[in-house]
């Protein structure tokens, strides 16, 4: 075999091979024949006649997505910047469109979304921008929509990812945040502090009351001694007045027994005149009788109770 031959050969096999093409999974080759559309190529394998087809061109049939920032005021005069993320794809039955329709789509698509924004986001506050986002991002899928519908480009979604207003309007909100939750804190603070006192007035009001009840069952006891100490001397031939008297004296000791436990106490005893001393004496003096008295009548009594030998 000659060179010319193995020359021949290879050129064959390479314009045989030439022919053959892959197109891979999710996207679409647009085949041309002497520069005229031919036929549109899924993915596989796929055989062209060398030399009169080409491959004109290959496009992704993936979900894509285009970020776009875009600069505009609100209604209330603030400048932001707003990042909308458009995510679309080219439709398969209208891939020959998507192709020779349009040249550049993310540029279209960029237009479409700045004339939009710069449509809808001058009629909100800056407030009604970030509460109302997701309209925003309605109204651009929706005329994106409507206008690349056209040229094979179906929108998928529209997200409105950012919001960004000029730095010294950002630190105008933040003290405004600020103030309203110290005020919200201060709020707070006051009725913690209100309900409080209203609970310590409580109780308060409690204490007084149990100890005023503590000290009217304390009075009824000591009133239902004296009642029963009353009766036991009059069973024992004392009248009334007689056992009062000795009731008395008898608490005065005790007091003078308590005070005297205290080795830093000292007692004066000043009568107001000397006829309130000498009534004072007498009725002691008188006090001591009725005691002597009933000594003696607890023994008379003991002796006649004492059983005989």
């Amino acid at each position: 075999m000659d060179v010319i031959s193995i020359i021949l050969f290879f050129l064959f096999l390479f314009t045989v091979l030439s022919g053959i093409f892959v197109v891979k999974q999710q996207t679409a080759a647009i085949i041309e024949r002497f520069g005229r559309f031919l036929v549109i190529r899924q993915s596989g394998l796929h055989i062209k006649i060398p030399l009169i087809d080409r491959i004109a061109g290959r496009v992704s049939l993936r979900i894509l997505q285009l970020d776009v920032i875009v600069e505009t005021k609100t209604k209330d005069d603030v400048f932001v910047k707003l990042k909308v993320s458009v995510q679309y794809k080219i439709l398969v039955e209208k891939v020959f469109d998507a192709f020779y329709k349009l040249d550049f789509p993310q540029d279209q698509i960029t237009s479409y979304v700045f004339d939009v924004v710069r449509a809808v986001v001058p009629k909100m506050k800056l407030d009604d921008v970030f509460e109302k986002k997701d309209e925003i991002a309605n109204a651009v899928k929706g005329e994106l929509n409507e206008a690349m519908i056209n040229y094979g480009y179906d929108i998928i979604k529209a997200l409105v990812t950012d919001i960004d207003p000029d730095s010294e309007v950002k630190t105008a909100m933040n003290k405004i945040n600020a103030a309203e939750r110290q005020k919200v804190a201060a709020q707070y603070e006051g009725d913690a502090a209100r309900i409080l006192i209203v609970e310590k007035a409580k109780a308060e009001a409690e204490s007084k009351r149990l100890q005023g009840q503590g000290i009217a069952d304390q009075r009824r006891e000591i009133a239902r001694g004296l009642e029963e100490s009353v009766d036991v001397l009059n069973g024992v031939g004392i009248n009334s007045q007689e056992a009062s008297a000795l009731i008395v004296v008898t608490q005065h000791y005790d007091t003078l027994q308590s005070i005297g436990e205290s080795t830093n106490s000292n007692l004066i005893l000043l009568p107001n005149t000397p006829q309130a001393g000498s009534d004072m004496l007498n009725n002691m003096v008188a006090s001591f009788t009725a005691s002597n008295q009933i000594g003696e009548e607890m023994k008379k009594q003991n002796l006649k109770n004492k059983p005989k030998e």
